[in-house]
């Protein structure tokens, strides 16, 4: 059962979207990390353009006068900037700044989504595009108290639309999750769409979802070496429960199955995570 809590830990940001705000980061002076707030003024077309509003909030964002990056933000997403749109999405849905508001952060995520449901994969704000989905298929699924009707249909629908059209990994988690008790084949090709992307807890799932359908000690291997691989990457919220995935298969596995499963996590760590092999032969002081 999805609570409000474990909703907020599926509302992920894509690499893809964290390496578009730190393009835009990049491009605020150095000034903006000083962490004095910026100076206060009015935002209108006649002094400030959509894209400059944008800007402005993201440098009073990090340097901590969010009451102010929220005015600027508003503007900017009031005159189709679609990452200041999403932000202020990100932030309602957090509480990031401001009173927490589901509804709120639901509107942003529409009005995203409605201005640039068929965008090109490959236009800029994709990312936000993208996310946007996902967060709304999130919203669908618990439900708002009073304002969202809790629809799994609907959930499932945008899911697909943003796993199939954007190829966005955390889309194609949350169809695993959806269709794992009741198609197993369905988990399987949407864990693996997302583990193959480096989505850690797609490819946990993946990898329990694998041993457990496995007939034969190959096919648990390679189950296992799913949950090893993720294993070996988590990192914050998702470490306690692969962790704890992780040690129950591997428990339970004769030791020929662990050996072949260690041997084809570190292929695959070797093969897709170099900076992970690289650090391991840092020494250490």
């Amino acid at each position: 059962m999805y609570s409000k809590k474990t909703h907020r830990q599926h509302l992920s940001v894509s690499g893809a979207v964290v390496g578009a705000l730190a393009l835009m980061m990049a491009t605020v002076p150095s000034e903006a990390f000083d962490g004095q707030p910026a100076a206060p003024g009015p935002i209108n077309p006649s002094t400030m353009s959509p894209n400059e509003a944008l800007r402005t909030g993201a440098r009073q964002y990090y340097s901590g006068d969010k009451t102010a990056a929220i005015s600027s933000l508003k503007y900017a997403a009031e005159n189709g900037q679609t990452m200041a749109a999403w932000k202020l999405g990100d932030m309602y849905a957090k509480g990031d700044g401001v009173q927490e508001d589901d509804y709120k952060a639901f509107q942003y995520y529409s009005q995203i989504v409605r201005d640039h449901g068929n965008d090109s994969p490959d236009s800029p704000d994709a990312p936000f595009v993208s996310s946007a989905f996902v967060a709304l298929g999130s919203y669908y699924l618990s439900g708002i108290d009073g304002a969202v009707i809790k629809d799994e249909g609907q959930a499932r629908r945008i899911f697909t639309h943003a796993a199939s059209y954007y190829g966005d990994a955390a889309a194609q988690f949350h169809l695993g999750e959806m269709y794992r008790e009741t198609n197993s084949r369905m988990a399987v090709r949407w864990y693996n769409l997302a583990a193959l992307k480096g989505h850690v807890g797609a490819q946990a799932k993946l990898g329990e979802t694998l041993y457990s359908l496995g007939s034969s000690d190959k096919k648990k291997a390679r189950g296992l070496m799913w949950l090893t691989v993720a294993q070996k990457q988590a990192t914050g919220q998702d470490t306690t429960w692969i962790n704890n995935l992780h040690e129950q298969y591997f428990a339970v596995a004769p030791e020929p199955v662990r050996a072949e499963a260690r041997s084809l996590a570190d292929t695959w760590i070797e093969n897709n995570r170099p900076d992970m092999m690289t650090a391991q032969q840092v020494p250490t002081q």
